[in-house]
């Protein structure tokens, strides 16, 4: 799981979060968002979470952020062939 915050004029360090299996919704106030392990980075790093609604996207603008990222990982010459190689061109972009 990839995690990462924008607000005006700023944003967060991009957070790799290694889950072993989900299977839920993919939205705001998923499963993953609540998971104890994301709590804890969350709560270590001081960060507040906003509350929003479940599925949510008019406010939620940090997903036109996921696409173009994916976009430019999709346009890299080599697309990563592991997660670390994932992981390496995530951050890069």
């Amino acid at each position: 799981m990839v995690w990462g915050g924008i607000s005006i004029g700023e944003c967060t360090d991009l957070h790799i979060i290694r889950m072993w299996h989900f299977d839920g919704p993919k939205d705001d106030n998923a499963r993953p968002h609540r998971a104890r392990l994301v709590e804890n980075m969350l709560e270590a790093e001081t960060i507040q979470r906003m509350g929003l609604p479940a599925c949510s996207p008019d406010l939620n603008p940090i997903e036109h952020v996921w696409d173009i990222l994916g976009r430019r990982i999709a346009a890299r010459p080599r697309p990563p062939a592991t997660v670390r190689d994932l992981e390496i061109a995530l951050l890069e972009e």
